[in-house]
């Protein structure tokens, strides 16, 4: 895993990047939002290829556990790939009002993740 840090308008933020995935359970987001606060940064960036698939199936409760915990440290966080994937109604709608708080955003571009943390 390697942290590239990217500064906008006096915003540290981290783009995790890996070949593997990263992010298997509630308690593995917990340990590297810590990791990224811990080292100073404001926003994170994850990779959709770097996160189990069990947290695009609702019904694990990953998404929401992990969500929640960047929502309350107020750590913004963006999840970078192609969700058009997942044809779950809860899941497409989870996604939708995510991104309505600006705080936690499903994109498909890094460029998308940086200029939404520049706003």
């Amino acid at each position: 895993m390697v942290i590239k840090s990217h500064h906008i308008n006096n915003t540290k933020i981290a783009e995790v990047v890996s070949d593997e995935i990263i992010i298997r359970s509630a308690e593995d987001g917990l340990d590297l939002m810590g990791n990224i606060y811990y080292q100073g940064f404001d926003k994170v960036v994850l990779y959709e290829k770097n996160i189990t698939p069990g947290f695009f199936d609702l019904k694990t409760k990953i998404a929401g556990e992990i969500l929640q915990k960047f929502s309350n440290y107020r750590i913004g966080l963006a999840i970078v790939g192609d969700f058009s994937k997942y044809e779950s109604k809860s899941m497409k709608d989870f996604i939708f009002e995510s991104n309505k708080t600006k705080h936690i955003n499903f994109v498909e571009l890094l460029e998308e993740a940086l200029e939404n943390f520049s706003k």
